[in-house]
């Protein structure tokens, strides 16, 4: 694909190819919170935990300017809907401090650091114990994770006593033996913590979910929504978790409700992160959420964010990245209302973020299918993305162009697009494509601006198969450009593709008017072959004379 809607390499977060570098994701973090209040908090879940021990996760003290109930150490695992989201953010923090010390031990048992080993075991026995305690106490415990929890509390226990063991001699064979010994034990103690925590995740999420399918409060939906979709940014296992639950199933629920309406661009953006992997799609497949989508999309009488949310979910479930495609055969049954809707959005979008999801669900789509191509010329698709080209309120970021050139150049396979650009004078917008530079050093939009010049050389490449663009470029200097590109490693910032793109095209410009090149230029970039040529220009130092 193309898209990218948060600042990070190519992958998942919208978790998804194309919503996966974009800085716009940013409003998704629901968790915005000063950095040394986030300290304070952790604080509290990396107390002495041999006091801890002593005192038997008896709280130390009451804050009294915090909620009541709320203790200073073991705050967070509690009833009611104000915690709810403590609950899991304080459950996800306290797994996250067990694991780091099941790591260390792991570590330092291979370094035969036997105190401090020991050390470490005291303190995940007494992290998970604590642990144990607290949500036992806020929440029924379902009686298959009081199974895991037994299990996990006795390992826990026999992993505190073997290592003490192993402080009191100096065997080496011994302390061989007994290193296999933990070894195996200490796997077993992460496997068992692992399924334990996965088991309290999805109690919790039950809970949300609960919350959804039988309040008929405006607010306390939105609030279990806004909980689901904080627990998608923690990645792609607690995503599984979520679907696998049923949460999509529930939110298309909400989403087909007229007196929900004002909920639908919030239910979407977190059936959206859900997406990003593939039980969430299975579930949107199963409850024929393609169709919703489309209803959203193509009702005039939806509000922007909700079609905007609705183009977010369409481009996820589009990403090339996926590996399952059998969800796409029903979204071709309505691609034709899609695509239409998708393009009249980008051409009414009222801010960038809205065309960037829309042109992003389009960018994807004519991966997949030749017909989405066709259908967009007949809807003017190219006067509609060259115009929005031109307007900074709606293509504002090199993650925008990334799109737009994305779908151009997949446009431009077809024979009849090659006037239609000369029309609309898109030519000299391919050019300024070309000398797309990133105004930062931000590693996701550095290779965004990579792509837009890929894309843009070879949406040119394409096209000069028809003399008459070929012609245009040529007027419009397209060739010193492209030398430029080639020659100059800093011009592509370093990139091989941008590189072999431009190779590309000025080999194909150089076909259909051979002057046009200088002799030097032909000898080096045109005569050998393109993988010498691209051997050269890989290795060359840059000139400026």
């Amino acid at each position: 694909m193309a898209s990218e809607r948060t600042p990070t390499p190519q992958s998942s977060s919208r978790q998804s190819s194309s919503l996966s570098s974009s800085p716009m994701s940013t409003r998704m973090q629901t968790l915005q919170v000063d950095s040394v209040q986030r300290w304070m908090e952790d604080l509290r879940h990396m107390t002495e935990v041999e006091c801890m021990c002593v005192l038997q996760a008896k709280p130390i003290g009451v804050d009294e300017d915090s909620h009541q109930g709320e203790l200073i150490v073991t705050s967070g695992i509690g009833a009611g809907d104000h915690v709810a989201r403590n609950n899991l953010q304080t459950l996800l923090r306290r797994a996250l401090v067990v694991s780091t010390e099941l790591g260390k031990m792991f570590q330092r048992l291979e370094k035969g650091r036997w105190q401090r080993v020991h050390s470490t075991a005291v303190r995940a026995n007494c992290h998970v114990r604590s642990l144990v305690h607290e949500y036992s106490a806020a929440r029924s415990t379902p009686p298959e994770m009081q199974k895991y929890e037994k299990s996990l509390l006795e390992k826990c226990m026999e992993l505190t006593n073997i290592t003490e063991r192993c402080l009191h001699t100096d065997d080496e064979f011994f302390l061989k033996s007994m290193r296999e010994a933990i070894h195996e034990i200490l796997t077993d103690v992460s496997d068992s913590f692992s399924n334990m925590i996965d088991m309290a995740l999805a109690n919790e999420i039950r809970v949300l979910i609960k919350q959804i399918e039988s309040s008929d409060c405006v607010q306390t939906i939105g609030s279990a929504i806004s909980n689901l979709l904080s627990l998608t940014q923690d990645g792609p296992q607690l995503c599984s978790i979520i679907a696998k639950e049923g949460a999509v199933v529930a939110l298309f629920k909400i989403c087909r409700q007229d007196r929900f309406r004002d909920l639908y661009a919030h239910a979407l953006r977190t059936v959206a992160s859900i997406c990003c992997v593939e039980e969430g799609i299975n579930q949107l497949d199963k409850v024929d959420g393609i169709l919703c989508l489309a209803d959203i999309l193509t009702d005039e009488s939806s509000v922007e964010a909700a079609r905007a949310e609705a183009a977010a979910v369409v481009a996820q479930i589009t990403s090339p990245h996926h590996t399952s495609t059998q969800h796409l055969a029903s979204f071709l049954e309505s691609m034709h209302d899609i695509v239409t809707a998708l393009i009249r959005l980008c051409e009414s979008a009222s801010c960038g973020e809205v065309f960037l999801l829309a042109s992003a669900a389009l960018a994807n789509i004519t991966f997949f299918d030749s017909m989405a191509c066709e259908i967009l010329l007949q809807l003017n698709a190219i006067h509609i993305l060259l115009q929005a080209c031109k307007d900074r309120q709606r293509v504002d970021t090199p993650y925008s162009k990334d799109q737009v050139v994305t779908i151009l150049a997949n446009l431009s396979v077809l024979e009849s697009c090659a006037s239609e650009v000369l029309q609309e004078q898109g030519m000299e917008r391919l050019l300024l494509l070309l000398g797309e530079k990133p105004s930062s050093s931000n590693p996701s939009e550095v290779a965004a601006c990579e792509r837009v010049q890929q894309k843009a050389a070879v949406t040119l490449a394409r096209l000069s198969r028809d003399p008459d663009v070929a012609h245009t470029a040529i007027q419009l200097k397209a060739v010193p450009r492209l030398i430029e590109l080639c020659r100059s490693p800093t011009e592509r910032n370093n990139s091989d593709s941008v590189l072999v793109a431009c190779l590309a095209a000025l080999r194909r410009l150089a076909a259909g008017c051979p002057d046009s090149i200088e002799a030097a230029d032909h000898h080096q970039l045109i005569k050998p072959r393109l993988v010498d040529s691209f051997l050269l220009c890989s290795n060359m130092e840059e000139s400026f004379v």
